[in-house]
């Protein structure tokens, strides 16, 4: 059947007729917020590349919390920034730690409600900034690391974490989480592996988010931007070794990989919608060049197109909110 008969405009005619004919719904359980909570403040520290977003203090930050889950959010992401570093991002490990602190804080303040999820990565508690500890060249350790990752997931669990999340990109690492989780008796831990974790530029902000120490670059073990193919290795391989749920990261300029991932998993995928997603709408709004709201409901609404069952968002309280607005 062809036009004059098929006329596809019909179902565009009313928002009513609109809504019942959308394809995708969002929905406020399908966002996850990172947050950030940082040693020795005593108030929020605004991030100045990410307009909206703080580094919070132990108060704020349970206070993010609680408001997630009366927003009906999926889950909440939580990155640790310590007062001091070393070689070996020994405050990862530390049940006294920042990070370690904050899921024992969230945990006591929400409870069940909400997914508390936090980041197996040393990237914010090395003095030089690296997702892993360092061989005499000076090279990322690969199974040094995993050492690490194993002892930092325990601490996690054991502080309340109900999802942990590897984002070092270390070959191996879901595969050890697991087993160290296992055998200290966290079984009902669940893995969202950073499956797909590309080399980007649009991480720019999130260094100054954490205080990144980092000199350099990480892609000796992230992703090259212009490899398709080796996502489904990488996916394949967390999948085997154990990960719940697998993640795409960057978002926005990997959506064709997000969509691959989406045909392929047999477990719900997620995307992270990185700073320098947000960092660029924020700053075309605030010139007038785009119309936020639209804008950012059109760049989440994209990423559940392309496949993610849920996405990590720094709009995902304000986003939930206007979701509940709009019924």
């Amino acid at each position: 059947m062809s036009f004059p008969a098929r006329r596809p405009r019909r179902l565009r005619t009313t928002p009513a007729m609109r809504r019942l004919s959308a394809e995708l719904v969002m929905a406020p359980q399908q966002l996850i917020l990172p947050a950030f909570v940082r040693e020795g403040l005593t108030e929020p520290n605004p991030i100045t590349s990410m307009p909206g977003v703080v580094q919070h203090t132990m108060d704020t930050l349970k206070a993010a919390a609680a408001e997630a889950v009366t927003l009906g959010l999926g889950g909440i992401m939580l990155f640790g920034i310590p007062e001091t570093r070393d070689a070996t991002g020994s405050a990862g490990v530390d049940p006294a730690g920042i990070l370690n602190r904050g899921i024992e804080a969230v945990r006591a303040e929400v409870g069940d409600e909400l997914v508390i999820m936090s980041d197996v990565c040393l990237d914010e508690f090395t003095d030089h900034g690296h997702c892993g500890v360092l061989d005499a060249a000076g090279n990322v350790d690969n199974d040094a690391t995993l050492e690490i990752y194993g002892r930092m997931a325990v601490a996690q669990a054991e502080a309340g974490a109900h999802m942990l999340g590897p984002s070092g990109m270390m070959d191996g690492q879901v595969a050890v989480i697991r087993q160290a989780l296992d055998d200290a008796g966290h079984q009902d831990v669940s893995i969202l592996a950073y499956a797909a974790k590309y080399a980007s530029a649009f991480y720019g902000p999130f260094r100054e988010a954490v205080d990144s120490q980092l000199k350099g670059d990480r892609r000796t073990y992230q992703m090259d931007a212009s490899n398709r193919r080796e996502a489904m290795i990488e996916v394949e391989l967390d999948l085997a070794e154990g990960a719940d749920m697998v993640m795409v990261k960057p978002a926005m300029s990997y959506l064709d990989v997000l969509a691959d991932v989406a045909a392929m998993s047999p477990v719900p995928v997620s995307a992270y919608q990185i700073s320098g997603e947000y960092a660029m709408i924020e700053a075309a709004a605030a010139n007038g060049w785009i119309d936020r709201r639209a804008a950012i409901t059109e760049s989440v609404l994209g990423i559940r197109r392309a496949g993610a069952d849920t996405v990590l968002t720094y709009w995902a309280s304000e986003l939930a909110q206007w979701l509940k607005e709009g019924k």
